[in-house]
């Protein structure tokens, strides 16, 4: 008899011993038996006989994980802080794989400027490197050339990018060059597609993986490249467990497979900008110039907004309005107590959503009718606070009735069929006036838009976190950069920091020199961050928690407390959430603290980028 430690999938349990009647190879994947459940394990390691008895190993899979594989699940284990069958799960298993890649392929007709070839052979020459490339200055061209590079060697690419993926531009364009070398991966395609772009990895008719986070994780031997583009954007990072960030998952894997990795953005993050070697990329590869406008006025529809819009529609371009919060309002309240309409379950402002007639809570998605009287004080005049996306397209469309107003968040946007059939119609002409949320930033490429407005930004600057300067820097830039992307276009700001947004906006370079200033001996990329989050149903024992997190971790020398109590949002979904902040030189430190914290039933973050 041989006996096994077997990691199960998914499960938080450590390691169990189980038993088989044959020997069995390292990184299978097997049927075991758990709690009368029939669940599948990954087999570690030949163990001796333990004095206690065992279950027997049901079944043995044709899947398996190889060593790298193994490697890369325990270093996200272990530095993530979950189990190892929850590191081991985010990967897709391998099946034997067939013949080699085939090198042959067409050159592409893309001819890169010498800037922009110079950029290449610095992509070429370093293992890591970052391209600072302004929004419009030819990034994506120098990412084919450099796939087609890869291709002619044999080696497979992953092509990561944020969110729901590849826009319906980017897809069509990859899908010209590549043809049926390259596979789109994310969460929305079905099942059977899923299994149709597996078995051709499996059978190397596809050299080019390009898609969301997930797509690091699909069975590849022989990566060549890894490229992160927009690697600023924070949906890189996992929000439940394990809370792993892909970005920088990228940068392990490139060493595990010795493989290139590259990071594009125009506005990178401040500590890949500080710990990559980076190729400034400047101009852009139109003759493209933009004029930007500040509106210091009270937020919301004003009339120099309007008369902008009119302007730029009377000059037959569209426009893009951009605000932080999606639906009708962020929040409604009492005009005579000033009590905003909260969840019951969760301490947030619920939103207005007119068309439904609803108010709904974005954090658990509870939903109740809209009420016509204050539930504190009585009083029966109920106002909205701040306006979000359904509302400003409402308006607009009363403004312009001649014109097609497209709101663009989640809301309107669920599946990628939706997105796509929005973004084409835009990219037609068939929209005028596209009103969304952040999604307005993801890389949208249309040279139709004359006009970026942007509003809600003071909100985003004010938020309690050390971040937040940056964060909103870049999201203002990356929506400034939707206007005049082949052309002359205009930008207008609404906000009473103009002066912030004047001294910085068109140097990025300039705010993150001087961010670095700011953060020293405070904050990534000089210190090691870690989150420590504790919810519980009933308060009192979510505080007492806390308290005895908190003495327990003050005991760690190396370790600085930066402060704990209550989260920002204080309750969701019926639990109330109180967090404590530490930091340190080293990730060692505070992995030695995370690592500690399991009696107190505690939700790790290693390298936080969300405090709410």
């Amino acid at each position: 008899m041989f006996y096994y430690l077997v990691s199960v999938l998914k499960s938080p349990l450590t390691p169990l011993t189980y038993v088989f009647d044959e020997p069995i190879s390292i990184g299978s994947i097997v049927e075991v038996s758990l709690s009368k459940r029939l669940v599948e394990g990954v087999v570690l390691e030949e163990v001796h006989k333990p004095f206690f008895p065992c279950e027997t190993i049901i079944a043995l899979k044709s899947t398996f994980y190889p060593s790298k594989t193994l490697e890369l699940a325990h270093f996200i284990a272990e530095y993530y802080v979950c189990s190892l069958g929850e590191a081991l799960s985010l990967f897709t298993p391998f099946k034997q794989q067939s013949s080699a890649l085939s090198t042959v392929f067409p050159p592409l007709d893309i001819a890169l400027s010498p800037e922009q070839q110079n950029a290449y052979d610095f992509a070429f020459s370093h293992d890591t490197s970052l391209l600072f490339g302004d929004t419009g200055s030819g990034k994506t061209e120098i990412y084919m050339k450099l796939f087609e590079s890869m291709i002619h060697q044999g080696k497979q690419v992953i092509f990561l990018m944020p969110e729901i993926g590849l826009t319906p531009q980017m897809k069509r364009r990859l899908k010209e060059h590549f043809g049926e070398r390259i596979a789109i991966w994310h969460s929305k395609i079905s099942p059977k597609k899923k299994a149709e772009i597996l078995e051709a990895i499996r059978e190397n008719r596809v050299s080019i993986l390009a898609g969301t986070r997930s797509t690091l994780f699909l069975p590849l031997e022989r990566i060549g490249l890894i490229v992160v583009d927009e690697e600023h954007d924070e949906s890189y990072k996992s929000s439940s467990r394990p809370r792993y960030n892909a970005k920088d998952l990228a940068l392990l894997f490139g060493q595990k497979y010795n493989a290139k990795v590259l990071l594009g953005s125009a506005t990178p993050s401040l500590s890949s900008f500080y710990k990559v070697p980076s190729f400034r990329l400047k101009g852009t590869f139109f003759d493209a110039s933009s004029h930007v406008m500040y509106d210091e006025g009270e937020e919301g529809i004003s009339q120099n907004m309007l008369m902008c819009i009119q302007k730029a529609l009377d000059a037959q371009k569209q426009a893009v309005v951009f605000l932080p919060t999606r639906a009708n309002f962020k929040y409604i309240s009492c005009k005579s107590c000033g009590a905003n309409i909260e969840c019951p379950f969760c301490a947030v402002g619920m939103s207005l959503h007119m068309q439904a007639k609803v108010l709904k809570c974005h954090y658990c998605n509870y939903t109740e009718a809209i009420p016509h009287i204050c539930p504190k004080c009585g009083h029966e005049e109920i106002i909205a606070t701040r306006m979000g996306t359904a509302e400003v397209s409402e308006k607009l469309q009363v403004y312009f009735k001649d014109f097609v107003v497209q709101q663009f968040d989640r809301d309107e946007v669920r599946t990628e069929k939706q997105l796509e059939s929005i973004l084409t119609a835009f990219n037609e002409r068939k929209i005028d006036i596209m009103v969304g949320t952040q999604m307005l930033s993801k890389g949208h490429d249309y040279h139709g838009v004359g006009l970026a407005v942007i509003l809600g930004v003071d909100a985003l600057l004010g938020m309690s976190d050390f971040r937040a300067r940056e964060k909103t820097l870049s999201l203002v830039k990356q929506i400034a950069g939707r206007s005049g992307r082949k052309g002359y276009g205009e930008v207008l700001i609404q906000t009473k920091n103009a002066h912030f947004f004047k001294q910085y906006l068109d140097d990025f370079e300039a705010f993150l020199n001087d961010e670095l200033v700011h953060r020293k001996g405070l904050y990534p990329p000089f210190k090691k961050m870690l989150r420590l989050m504790i919810s519980h149903k009933n308060e009192s024992k979510a505080k007492e928690a806390l308290e005895q997190l908190y003495q327990f971790a003050s005991g760690f020398k190396a370790v600085e407390i930066v402060g704990y109590g209550k989260s920002t949002i204080g309750k969701i979904a019926g639990k109330y959430r109180y967090e404590l902040l530490a930091r340190s030189d080293s990730s060692k430190a505070l992995l030695e603290l995370a690592h500690s914290v399991k009696p107190y039933h505690v939700e790790v973050d290693m390298d936080p980028l969300s405090f709410s």
